[in-house]
């Protein structure tokens, strides 16, 4: 009983040394290697093991390239893969690149993926050029009228400008401001819809592709719809305007002259209770100047008929006002 459970025993730990060594030594990507002539140490797979690097995205990446006839080497793909990038896309676009007969180094294919862009994209783009429609770009004539435009840019990457050139967005943004300035420039809309190919050749001939990831082979209008008339509009805004400040001026002046009325009532209205207060003080002066011998009761008396014949010629001038005011005639039956 007791030689049977040694036994046992002994059979467990030599499973788990098994174990342990199949996990640190992969022995089925190694046979792999050889088979497919690509001579990797047992000592490299286990330092991939010590150093956390999964053997199989290394090795299998590794015999790819080999059997595509690419001198890679482990170290390259194992440091790569440490700093963060896709090791078997790299391979994909150096075997893509190799098959199109492009120039395109290990270095630059790991930079161009560390840098956070698609490497096999961009070398698939390269060979097949990439068509980016734009949104619909809204411009005007010199007569007023807008235009709604929508252009397809065809585009090729550019390799050598992958890392550090601007992107999709930038070309958009620039075919669009090319479509506003040719536009903009032109005296008429129907000019621009009779040659639309003159707004490919003018943004063609800005180079919008400098400082850009791709290379642009050709602009071509897609849709061309005519908008609304802008310069009439705006000419209707701004009579409105004109005509709101021609309003507010008025209303100005109106108010300045109300003030002015009010202001002049209050003048008149201080000026005659002024002379009725003067006026209360002439009975005053007179019998003033009766008391003291300054004035005589002859002059009174002439005073008073001069006041009596004023007031006589005020009354016949009243009178003759009224006369001269002709009545309605009466209506006839």
């Amino acid at each position: 009983m007791g030689a049977l459970i040694s036994t046992a025993f002994f059979l467990v730990i030599l499973i788990a040394v098994v174990m342990v060594f199949l996990h640190f030594v992969p022995l089925g990507l190694w046979i792999s290697a050889l088979a497919a002539d690509v001579h990797v140490s047992i000592i490299t797979l286990i330092g991939m093991r010590m150093r956390r690097v999964p053997p199989a995205k290394i090795v299998l990446p590794l015999i790819k390239a080999n059997k595509a006839g690419l001198n890679v080497q482990v170290n390259q793909l194992e440091a790569h893969y440490l700093a963060g990038g896709n090791v078997d896309k790299v391979v994909d676009a150096l075997i893509a690149a190799h098959r199109a007969q492009i120039p395109l180094s290990f270095e630059r294919s790991a930079a161009i993926d560390l840098a956070g862009r698609d490497v096999l994209e961009a070398v698939q783009m390269s060979v097949n050029p990439k068509v980016i429609e734009t949104p619909i770009v809204s411009a005007v004539a010199k007569n007023g009228i807008e235009l709604k435009i929508k252009a397809r840019v065809t585009v090729r990457a550019n390799i050598d400008r992958l890392v550090g050139g601007a992107g999709e967005p930038t070309i958009i943004a620039r075919v669009g401001e090319g479509i506003v300035t040719t536009v903009g420039s032109s005296e008429s809309h129907n000019d621009v819809l009779a040659n639309p190919d003159d707004i490919s050749k003018t943004v063609l001939g800005k180079g919008l592709d400098a400082g850009t990831a791709f290379e642009i082979l050709s602009i071509d209008i897609a849709d061309g719809d005519v908008g609304r008339n802008i310069g009439a509009q705006l000419q209707t805004d701004q009579a409105e305007a004109d005509k709101r400040i021609a309003q507010a001026k008025a209303e100005e002046r109106r108010a300045m002259a109300v003030a002015r009325e009010q202001e002049m009532k209050a003048y008149t209205q201080e000026m005659q209770a002024k002379v009725v207060e003067a006026q209360s003080e002439v009975p005053h002066a007179m019998a003033d100047a009766l008391r003291s011998g300054n004035l005589g009761v002859m002059d009174y008396y002439n005073l008073r008929n001069i006041q009596a014949d004023t007031d006589m010629r005020k009354a016949i001038s009243d009178a003759d006002a009224d006369d001269d005011i002709v009545p309605p005639m009466p209506p006839q039956k």
